[in-house]
């Protein structure tokens, strides 16, 4: 199933591409593993997919004790401070920084190991209660200065989650405002922030024709959870 799964996937990714005029080879897709066991990963990875999505530190540190840097390990999920150091040792990339202090926190532990860590800011585009993420562009502004000076920190770009609904038009707001958001910044002078990472099973082909290069993409690929 995962196979077929992975193959309809990037069948998708590749049409949409096209027919957006975009480089299918621009679009990174991250298989959302959470909730899924190694089994689960090791299948996928032999159908080709290499990088891989955890929304929780304990279940990313349960597998990257058996898969260890096997994968790129990407964290998607809400970070608490007190978990920032066990994320800092097995996450190549973390999408979902989401404030000052976050940042401040992500930086500090990772001059204590000695890694320059790859992060995303994460920004909220949804009125949703549970969303979390920068509300303002001035903070976004100020964490972006924030990271371009802190030594152990490689700011690549923003990650949204769109709202959860039926509306094509809202969904598409979510995702243009987060792509003008970034051309902003790279106006400014921030010209290395490149990555989007926007666009889940539900919605990642609007993601792409507003410019997503990360997708996050979990029942698509593996089927749905079991909560």
């Amino acid at each position: 199933m995962i196979s077929e799964n992975i193959k309809h996937v990037k069948k998708i990714i590749e049409r949409k591409c096209v027919d957006c005029n975009r480089d299918p080879s621009e679009v990174k897709l991250i298989a959302v593993s959470k909730n899924f066991g190694v089994d689960k990963i090791d299948e996928a990875y032999s159908e080709g997919l290499k990088e891989f999505g955890e929304n929780r530190a304990q279940e990313l540190d349960l597998k990257f004790e058996k898969l260890g840097n096997k994968v790129i390990w990407h964290f998607i999920g809400h970070l608490q401070k007190n978990k920032v150091k066990s994320v800092i040792k097995t996450a190549d990339f973390i999408h979902s920084v989401d404030s000052l202090q976050l940042a401040e926190e992500v930086n500090k532990r990772a001059g204590n190991i000695k890694k320059i860590q790859k992060i995303l800011l994460e920004v909220k585009t949804s009125r949703e209660q549970t969303k979390a993420g920068i509300e303002s562009e001035t903070e976004v502004l100020k964490i972006t200065e924030f990271c371009s000076q802190a030594e152990n920190l490689q700011l690549l770009g923003l990650m949204t989650i769109a709202p959860l609904t039926d509306d094509e038009k809202l969904i598409r707001q979510s995702f243009s405002y987060v792509r003008l958001l970034r051309d902003q910044l790279n106006e400014r002078g921030f010209d290395k922030i490149n990555e989007l990472s926007m666009g889940m099973t539900s919605d990642f082909e609007i993601a792409i024709e507003e410019g997503a290069t990360m997708l996050r993409i979990g029942s698509a690929i593996f089927g749905e959870r079991n909560y």
